[in-house]
């Protein structure tokens, strides 16, 4: 279970730009949920998924992990057990560095580490087989620097190395939103494989709300850096667009005439 309780969160507090991102949030988040976020800009979803990561600490209230308080845990330290992918394709992999070596780094996420070969054989021949199962070839590239290859190839990688070891908590930052429709599309599929395969406790933030109401069994909205709607399973299973549209006309007082504000 991963629990926030009362989290709040100020940008620029005390100044003429003092912004309010996370206004007394409190979410319940039970292993094997696969949550999308949605919500227009500024309404505090990638600040969700930052607070989660320890990208930066709350003003106030506490974030746990089962029993563990966390919510004073350095990023690097959550590391281990949080995986994440970026919209930037970029974000997640090192370019200078070879496919096989980015793969050894998240291997080791969250172990000590001595002195010793950075890509044993074995682990040679596990990277070639996951890498096979993504159909991209780059199976075949081993040694070929990360960046020689295309956006969606990169971010195919990062889908991996973020799950190679089983994380706690999957963070996805609109991680398919800089790509273009096919690719976009291939990198879904292949995240929903992997997320059902593993049961990995998700949370991704998307913009596309035929892709929030299709992906996962659990649909949080967010506005003004609160939460306005929390459906699950059989309820956000009947939803549709205009389903959320009303939604949030209801939850937030604001009308809208069409997806673009929301998505915008």
């Amino acid at each position: 279970m991963i629990t926030l309780a009362d989290v709040v969160k100020f940008f620029h507090r005390g100044t003429v730009n003092e912004v309010l991102a996370l206004n007394n949030v409190s979410l319940e988040i039970a292993r094997g949920d696969c949550i999308t976020v949605i919500g227009s800009n500024g309404a505090g979803k990638s600040t969700l998924l930052n607070c989660l990561a320890g990208s930066f600490f709350p003003d106030s209230g506490t974030l746990r992990i089962d029993d563990e308080n966390i919510t004073t845990w350095p990023e690097y330290r959550r590391a281990k057990f949080i995986g994440r992918v970026f919209q930037d394709p970029m974000r997640g992999t090192c370019g200078a560095m070879s496919i096989e070596e980015n793969m050894a780094l998240a291997l080791k996420r969250g172990m000590r580490r001595g002195f010793s070969l950075g890509v044993k054989a074995a682990d040679r021949e596990r990277f070639r087989a996951q890498l096979r199962a993504l159909d991209l070839g780059l199976e075949n590239r081993l040694r070929d620097r990360v960046g020689l290859l295309s956006g969606g190839q990169r971010q195919a990688m990062t889908m991996l190395m973020a799950t190679l070891v089983r994380p706690r908590l999957l963070l996805l930052d609109e991680h398919t939103a800089a790509l273009d429709p096919k690719t976009a599309k291939q990198i879904l599929d292949l995240t929903r494989e992997i997320v059902e395969r593993d049961r990995l406790t998700t949370l991704m933030v998307t913009h596309n709300m035929h892709q929030a109401l299709d992906f996962g069994n659990r649909l949080v909205m967010l506005h003004r850096g609160e939460i306005i709607l929390d459906v699950r399973d059989a309820e956000k299973a009947g939803l549709t667009v205009q389903d959320l549209l009303e939604r949030f006309y209801t939850a937030s007082g604001e009308r809208m005439e069409s997806d673009r504000m929301l998505l915008g």
